[in-house]
């Protein structure tokens, strides 16, 4: 008893003195197992023993179960969305429709086939599911912030405010055209089975969703100008 006990002490001390391989192991273990039970069916002692890890370290690192899940979501998010380039198109000095068509393209690269879509893909899916508090946080710490960026920019194309429904019903349009490849892969690849999801071919899908969106961007704003412009003249 107390050699098992001394042994785990020693576990714990060992992955102490290294903690950003032991936190990256718990990470990728974790991601893995949520993506194939989802957060319910999943132990604390099922990704410790995937990971090599003591199951005390979960609580050392992560507070518990609920903030690893939440780590691995946030990490998945941050990572499959590429948001470091999406943040870098929205920080251009361009104009406002080259901008949304570098966003479209940067947001479009994370969905190359991979391990880190697919883990995305099928947590996304075990949430919709079986919601957890950690979708609401992670939405509001990564994606509420690049929303509302969204939300101003084509704002600014239709002439109306970053909150009117006109707006939010815009950036949605744009939003679904997207996710469509995220979620419903699986099914679109037997619809169309030349859908690869290559960089090239992704980046074509991209150009068809700017110049589609757009399209109707451009309308909407000019009629915004339109009424604009009568409403003045019959003042």
């Amino acid at each position: 008893m107390q050699a098992s006990l001394k042994a785990k002490r020693q576990t714990v001390l060992a992955n102490k003195r290294t903690p950003d391989a032991t936190r990256a192991k718990l990470l990728g273990a974790a991601g893995r197992m949520f993506a194939e039970r989802g957060y319910q069916a999943t132990t604390v002692r099922d990704i410790c023993s995937r990971a090599g890890a003591n199951v005390a370290l979960v609580n050392y690192y992560f507070g518990g179960k609920q903030g690893l899940y939440t780590a691995v979501l946030r990490q998945l998010m941050a990572r499959s969305a590429h948001l470091d380039e999406v943040r870098g198109a929205l920080d251009q000095d361009a104009p406002p429709e080259d901008i949304l068509r570098a966003v479209i393209k940067a947001r479009l690269r994370g969905l190359c086939p991979g391990v880190l879509a697919d883990e995305k893909s099928r947590i996304l899916m075990h949430e919709l599911a079986q919601p957890t508090p950690a979708l609401t946080q992670v939405i509001n710490d990564i994606s509420r912030p690049l929303y509302e960026r969204m939300l101003a920019l084509v704002g600014g194309i239709i002439g109306r405010r970053p909150h009117d429904e006109k707006t939010r019903l815009c950036v949605h349009s744009v939003m679904g055209q997207m996710i469509v490849y995220a979620l419903a892969r699986p099914f679109l690849v037997r619809l169309w089975p030349e859908l690869k999801m290559t960089p090239a071919q992704l980046d074509r899908i991209a150009d068809h969703i700017a110049d589609f969106s757009l399209a109707f961007l451009r309308q909407a704003g000019n009629k915004r100008r339109i009424a604009a412009l009568k409403s003045g003249v019959s003042k």
